[in-house]
């Protein structure tokens, strides 16, 4: 494609972004003060439409972008508009107002992005599986009621409530907690087992009838903290959008999306992907010459890195997303903690700058989860 074409796609996008009506090249000259005649800029648009990268509806002079239109405008983004200094300002003082855990940082990321984007926003809970436990501690709150309160070595804080025996006091939860932290500790929680759990409680004195409800119940609640959340803010804001005037669009996008579990596991699947992908260029860099002289082979792996993943229309292996755009991004507290967060909404996006918002976002959740660990 080159420079005329590349300029024309460009203009048809965000046009069409703007005003969601199939765009001419009157249209187009008008608008833009192209230096071409309007005889100029439809023969391009032909050969844009030959080559896939347009489509005209049957109803309309005009063309819309086509997915693989989208995609040749995404991969041919010059620049991304910066996140303004007032928007970054209010994100960061929404994330301050009474957070202290983790969690409450990813749901608080995920109602930011939709209310900045009016489309949906997905944040997917941390994957604490290779994350170390640094602490456990079980807290009496009342007779036959405790808290397993598990700290990360990043730094984050998970508490779960659990019921215990009536019988059992204060100091024989105290020791069988002390005694389980003793065996848990530095361990990755995918490699915690019940038998880890039972044999290290078993070293106290405490009566077996006391003893087990409380290790079932501690390694229960240690265990629920790998399992996958999903969280969704927005859905309501897309009921606004023309797209969604058609009702049997709508409906097979409300049906994918009320799926949270397979939006997960789809998510999951996407993160992958894209980590072999990166391993590949990884590999193809340092295969390079060039990459064991003067740094420069670091410098491709910095460049070819994405700090954000996208699919578009058919790029999405969902029923009922054909229709749409993802954006996410994988967002880290720590070398072995991260989860992810998203942005889904009709293929009209402005894609340069939501891809900036959730890059900024996820910069600002880093810089968060730090000082939460510093605070620790």
């Amino acid at each position: 494609m080159d420079d005329r074409a590349k300029m024309i796609l460009q203009a048809i996008v965000n046009s069409y972004v703007e005003i969601c009506e199939p765009i001419g090249s009157k249209y187009l000259v008008d608008k833009y003060k192209l230096n071409l005649s309007s005889a100029t800029v439809r023969n391009v648009m032909s050969w844009l439409e030959e080559e896939g990268y347009l489509e005209k509806p049957h109803t309309s002079a005009g063309r819309v972008p086509s997915d693989k239109g989208y995609r040749a405008y995404v991969n041919n983004l010059s620049f991304l508009p910066q996140v303004s200094l007032k928007k970054q300002a209010e994100f960061r003082d929404y994330l301050d107002q009474r957070i202290d855990e983790a969690s409450e940082l990813i749901i608080r990321a995920a109602d930011f992005l939709s209310e900045q984007t009016a489309f949906v926003a997905i944040a997917l809970s941390p994957d604490y599986g290779s994350a170390s436990i640094q602490q456990l501690k079980l807290l009496m709150i009342e007779p036959g009621s405790a808290l397993v309160v598990v700290v990360f070595l990043a730094g984050i804080v998970h508490d779960r409530l659990i019921r215990v025996p009536e019988a059992l006091d204060a100091d024989q939860l105290n020791r069988i907690g002390n005694a389980i932290e003793n065996a848990v500790k530095g361990k990755a929680l995918n490699d915690i087992t019940l038998v880890t759990v039972t044999a290290a409680a078993e070293d106290t004195d405490i009566p077996e009838a006391l003893l087990r409800q409380v290790v079932y119940e501690t390694y229960t609640s240690i265990k629920q903290m790998d399992n996958l959340n999903v969280y969704m803010d927005g859905l309501h804001r897309l009921l606004g959008q023309p797209e969604f005037q058609d009702i049997d669009r709508a409906q097979r996008f409300f049906h994918a999306i009320n799926k949270p579990k397979i939006m997960a596991g789809y998510m999951s699947d996407m993160q992958k992907e894209e980590e072999n992908k990166q391993t590949e260029l990884r590999q193809a860099d340092e295969s390079d010459p060039a990459f064991h002289g003067e740094g420069q082979g670091n410098e491709a792996i910095s460049q070819k890195k994405a700090d954000y993943m996208l699919r578009i229309g058919q790029e999405i292996a969902l029923q009922g997303l054909e229709d749409m755009a993802f954006i996410s991004t994988v967002y880290r507290f720590s070398d072995k903690i991260s989860g992810q967060l998203a942005v889904i909404g009709p293929k009209r996006m402005p894609y340069g700058e939501i891809i900036s918002q959730i890059q900024f976002i996820n910069r600002t959740l880093s810089e968060a989860s730090e000082e939460l660990e510093r605070d620790r």
